[in-house]
């Protein structure tokens, strides 16, 4: 297989899950470190392992599970991903977005796109929640876009408008839902990295300067691939570390996953009363 997927080689993975599975998934959700846990709530679940699927990469990270988790949760079909994959394990660009193109091909028109991020705004914490309302798309800045090669006309145009990447109707459903509850929502914009080391202070002060508000190695890629076949986009950053602003703070995977677990019963809160709305 080259570096870029075929539509056949997107076919043959869609065809291989769609056989797995009873019911067509209108959401698809994808899971970040340490949030796995969102995925126990689905209902009369199907549950299949990254690697039982052809094509389909494995998850190689602490935290993230490799599982896919198809059913119900609060009524709707879902797909959820607990766990995802990442540029920095060694896959392709390409490889990074199978899975939303596979989520694309069996009808899927919602993404739900969540991350463990690292503040670059001085006043968020860990254990915080942001609406990603925009992105800083750093690595596809540099050429690595998942959309990098042949064009694949059956998903979307060559050239993609990523003027509204975030669906600015599910933001405003996901607000509504962390006022009803009382959720603490900020809002800002997020940016993704290569990895896998994390920022120096110098790194934050310059990601701060560009405009960002968040910092982590993923996402971005996927919803790339969503906007260019045309599906719509709720982002959600959980805030899993301090900005590290003068290097007098040590930052690891450890406290990244330690956090998911205070962000995780917040997250499931608020993922399931837009669930509900939809």
């Amino acid at each position: 297989m080259s570096n870029f997927l075929t539509v056949s080689d997107i076919d043959r993975t869609a065809q291989a899950l769609r056989a797995r599975i009873k019911s067509a998934p209108r959401i698809g959700i994808i899971l970040g470190s340490g949030l796995g846990p969102l995925a126990e709530a689905v209902q009369d679940p199907t549950v299949i392992r990254f690697g039982e699927l052809p094509l389909w990469p494995v998850s190689t990270v602490q935290g993230h599970e490799g599982r896919l988790i198809i059913g119900k949760l609060e009524g709707q079909d879902v797909l959820v991903m607990q766990g995802r994959i990442h540029f920095y394990e060694g896959y392709s660009m390409s490889l990074v977005g199978l899975p939303v193109r596979v989520m694309q091909r069996l009808g899927v028109e919602i993404l739900i796109v969540t991350n463990a991020a690292g503040a670059v705004n001085p006043d968020y914490v860990p254990g915080d929640l942001m609406l990603i309302t925009d992105h800083l798309n750093l690595i596809g800045m540099t050429g690595e876009s998942p959309l990098r090669g042949p064009n694949l006309d059956e998903f979307g145009p060559r050239f993609p408008d990523m003027g509204q990447a975030y669906d600015r109707d599910l933001a405003a459903l996901a607000r509504d839902v962390a006022r009803e509850k009382g959720i603490a929502l900020w809002e800002g914009v997020y940016i993704c990295l290569a990895g896998p080391s994390f920022e120096t202070p110098a790194d934050l002060r310059f990601l701060r300067g560009m405009g960002a508000d968040a910092v982590g190695m993923s996402t971005v890629p996927e919803v790339t691939v969503a906007r260019q076949g045309g599906t719509r986009v709720l982002g959600i950053s959980t805030i899993s570390n301090k900005a590290n602003l003068d290097g007098l703070t040590l930052t690891t995977h450890e406290d990244v996953l330690e956090a998911g677990k205070i962000i995780v019963p917040r997250l499931t809160a608020l993922i399931s009363g837009v669930l509900n709305r939809l």
